[in-house]
Parts: C-alpha cells; sequence; structure tokens
C-alpha cells in the first residue's frame, strides 16, 4: 500500500515536472485605470507577442521563468516571470500603472484676478481672431501636402471630359498633363509621401517593442522599416489597422528580411 502512494506521488511529480518545462497558452487580463486596449504584451525569452484586445484580456505561450512584458504609452512598463502557479493555472492578472508626465508648473501671460474690467484693462495686445469670429467659412480637415496641392493643381483628364473640350468649357491642364507624364508622377510622389509617414509612425509607436521580441542590428534597423514599407500591401495591411494586425504584418516581413538577408552571406 505503501508502494501504491509513492508510485501515485512519483507520476504525479513527474506529470508536474512535463506540465512546467513545456509551452503552454497563458489566458491573461490586464487591469489599469487607463485604457487597456492594445496594451503590448511580449514573451521577451521565447520573442512572441501580442496585445490585449477592449477589455484587456490577450493570449500568449510561455512556459516556466520565461520574462513577460506589458507596456503601452499611457503605462509604467511592467516586467512579470511566469512561475509554478500560472504555468498550472494558465490564466494571469497584471496590474499596471498609469504614466503620468508631471511637468513645472509655468506661468504663461498675465494672472487674471476674477475682475473683468481689471482684466480687460491688463491685458496686452489685440487679441487672436479666427475665421469663426468674422462669420468666414473655414477649412478644419488635414492640410495637404506639397504634392497633394500640386497633384490637385494638374487635375486628372478622364474620357468624358473630351465633351467639355469640344465646347471649350475644360482646361487644358489635365490633358497636357496627363499626356507629359506628370500627373503619373505626381501620383506616385503622394503615394511614395504617405507610405513613409505611415511607416515613420508605425516605427514610433511600435517599433521599441517590437524590437525587443525580434532583435535587429542598430545599422538594420531603418532598412528593416524602408523594407517593410516597400510591400506592395503595406499600406493595406498598416492604414487604419489594429496594433496586434500590424504586428503581425512586421512579424512576416521580419522573417522575410532575415531570410533575405541569409541568402546574401550566402
Amino acid at each position: 500500500m505503501q508502494n501504491i502512494k509513492y508510485f501515485t506521488f512519483f507520476i504525479l511529480l513527474l506529470n508536474f515536472q512535463i506540465v512546467v518545462s513545456q509551452s503552454v497558452e497563458i489566458y491573461g487580463k490586464v487591469e489599469s485605470s487607463a485604457g487597456v486596449e492594445n496594451i503590448h504584451v511580449i514573451n521577451k525569452t521565447a520573442q512572441v507577442f501580442t496585445t490585449t484586445n477592449k477589455i484587456g484580456e490577450f493570449e500568449i505561450t510561455a512556459k516556466l521563468n520565461d520574462t513577460l512584458m506589458f507596456s503601452s504609452i499611457q503605462h509604467i512598463p511592467k516586467l512579470i516571470v511566469v512561475n509554478d502557479n500560472t504555468i498550472l493555472i494558465r490564466k494571469l492578472t497584471v496590474k499596471l500603472e498609469e504614466q503620468i508626465n508631471m511637468l513645472d508648473e509655468v506661468l504663461v501671460g498675465k494672472v487674471l484676478t476674477g475682475d473683468l474690467l481689471s482684466d480687460i484693462e491688463n491685458v496686452e495686445g489685440d487679441p487672436p481672431i479666427n475665421f469663426f469670429d468674422v462669420g468666414i467659412p473655414g477649412y478644419t480637415g488635414k492640410i495637404a501636402t506639397q504634392s497633394e496641392r500640386r497633384l490637385h493643381e494638374a487635375g486628372e483628364f478622364k474620357p468624358k471630359m473630351l465633351l467639355g473640350l469640344l465646347t471649350g468649357g475644360m482646361p487644358l491642364n489635365p490633358i497636357l498633363n496627363g499626356i507629359s507624364g506628370r500627373t503619373k508622377e505626381l501620383k506616385n510622389r503622394v503615394e511614395i509621401e504617405a507610405k513613409e509617414a505611415l511607416m515613420k509612425s508605425i516605427k514610433v509607436r511600435l517599433g521599441r517593442d517590437f524590437l525587443i521580441s525580434n532583435p535587429l542590428e542598430e545599422d538594420q534597423v531603418a532598412d528593416f522599416f524602408y523594407f517593410c514599407s516597400d510591400d506592395e500591401n503595406f499600406i493595406k495591411y498598416c492604414k487604419d489597422q489594429t496594433d496586434f494586425e500590424i504586428l503581425i504584418f512586421l512579424r512576416m516581413k521580419y522573417q522575410q528580411y532575415k531570410e533575405n538577408k541569409t541568402v546574401m552571406k550566402d
């Protein structure tokens, strides 16, 4: 009977050793007083990553003693080492503290007393006037780049415009720019600038965390992100997409980039 107990204990111990030595799927949730969506969850040991959903939930593969890093712009980064209990229950709750950037107090302009007449007398210079003050409608949308303005000025020729040409009601610029190739050149320039702006935005927002789990030499970082922006599907997979979807695309391009480097060395 005693031997059976020892044998049972040995089997349980063996199973425990097998479980903790293998990678398992951990289901976690991030809690914070700030937003909990799109928080980067990086397994620095296994070099895998994910992001949280709208309610802070995530899934990530890990094994015993792996280091998980949680970071976002609005939170203080936090490191957690996976322990026995996490492996056994396969659940993890992480509390993050909000990142508060304290600025030195700066006094701008005159100190107001609350006495309207007194405060008006102490104001220096004329108050600013914008187009709303004088009843003029104004544009409040995105400011066009120089290339976008040039493309708009060049115009775009369409076959139906020929009817206007016959009656003299169509400007010649769209036709001349179309024939000379200027319109096509400007379109390409606008597309290149849009890709570069998107690439820089992704690099600033996601680059640091991505490179923790996907390391590159310092002189390869800029080259890698330009390699990503050269992909014909770059805009499709990265514009107006979630951080998680963008990170998946970057991971796919990272593997291609490393393969290309290996082939070039050989």
